[in-house]
């Protein structure tokens, strides 16, 4: 490996400087209480919807091209590549703007035209592919073909992250909840499309000894409930997960499942339904993984009131709805995949009545 001149470290400098002073610009993110009907028990959201770039895949974007540049991955010439199913390649075509590097981001066909179009916008140039499960190879290849560095979200996000501090995810959780009425959750529950989230925040209450356990929100046609489940990490699946950011066809090599606690299968049609009941409330749209992980927050608080229990619940809201308009939101989209959301807005309805959500 070539030895990093003088003129690339100084590059390099400049482009840290670049990433941190943005970070340094970047307000920490609200936590919002969300009102629910349980007495004893509070539900928080973590918006993680306000970063510049609109998503939780800011904070991955930021720590990845970081860890990238310290390693000497990239320079002043590269450019940058990433599978993405959206979220993470909009905020790394921002990033990759930011420090003046191209960038290239290898898709699903079926990814939503709004995150498309947001990639565009920042600089950076898509490449669809058909086949979902081609997109690992098919950006490592295009990386091999043109000198460029293949970020591989899948592999460096659980590393990326100082999981100790420094401003993290869930450092910042349990400052914000420091004046609340249970200042250390019962649970946070979150999602996972590269699992660095739930390796960040699971190591991080470990390290502090929180007595707080993590639950993993997983959509249908995901590879990682079947992987923990089983503490199997060969575990596939043959069809891609319809809630974007979230669920994968393999258990991918960021994927912790020892400082998970519990799992949550939740069913699409459930985190579209939670997804629109949530964006009543909030009055403004949020994104399918959000809808994911309210659905399972309400059933683990349904076990914490059969049990008796009190605390407080913090889950994530991990985008806006807009890139969502013409799918989680349009009707005729749904009932042309055979989504029937109808039963669990149902149970939503009469969790609203009695604090209870029913099983569908």
């Amino acid at each position: 490996m070539p030895k990093t001149s003088t003129e690339s470290r100084a590059w390099i400098a400049e482009a840290i400087r670049r990433v941190d002073a943005d970070a340094n610009r970047s307000a920490d993110t609200h936590l919002h209480v969300l009102p629910i009907p349980v007495p004893g028990i509070e539900l928080y959201l973590k918006d993680e919807s306000v970063h510049p770039t609109g998503s939780l895949k800011h904070r991955l974007a930021r720590s990845l091209f970081l860890y990238a540049l310290c390693n000497g991955w990239i320079h002043g010439g590269s450019t940058v590549i990433e599978a993405s199913s959206g979220s993470t390649a909009v905020s790394e075509a921002y990033f990759a703007r930011l420090v003046g590097l191209p960038f290239v981001a290898v898709m699903p066909a079926s990814t939503s035209p709004e995150k498309i179009a947001l990639i565009e916008f920042y600089g950076g140039r898509c490449h669809l592919v058909d086949d979902p499960g081609t997109v690992y190879d098919v950006a490592r290849e295009l990386a091999d073909k043109c000198g460029g560095h293949y970020m591989d979200q899948f592999t460096y996000a659980e590393r990326a992250t100082d999981w100790r501090g420094n401003n993290n995810i869930a450092e910042s959780i349990f400052e914000q909840l420091s004046a609340e009425p249970h200042p250390c959750p019962s649970l946070i529950v979150v999602g996972a499309g590269t699992g660095g989230t739930s390796a960040t925040i699971g190591r991080f209450v470990r390290y502090r000894r929180f007595n707080t356990r993590i639950v993993v929100a997983d959509p249908e046609n995901s590879a990682f409930y079947g992987g923990w489940e089983s503490d199997s990490s060969d575990v596939t699946t043959d069809k891609p997960s319809r809630i974007e950011g979230i669920g994968r066809m393999r258990i991918e090599g960021s994927f912790v499942g020892g400082v998970i606690d519990d799992m949550v299968r939740v069913p699409d049609a459930a985190s579209i339904a939670a997804m629109r009941w949530v964006s009543g409330i909030l009055g403004r749209p949020v994104g399918g993984s959000t809808g994911t992980n309210i659905w399972a927050s309400l059933q683990k608080i349904g076990e914490m009131r059969e049990a008796g229990e009190s605390g407080s619940v913090v889950t994530l809201l991990c985008d806006g709805g807009e890139r969502y308009a013409n799918t989680y939101y349009d009707d005729t989209w749904l009932a042309e995949r055979g989504i029937d959301v109808t039963p669990y807005a149902a149970a939503l309805a009469e969790f609203d009545r009695t604090g209870t959500l029913p099983r569908v």
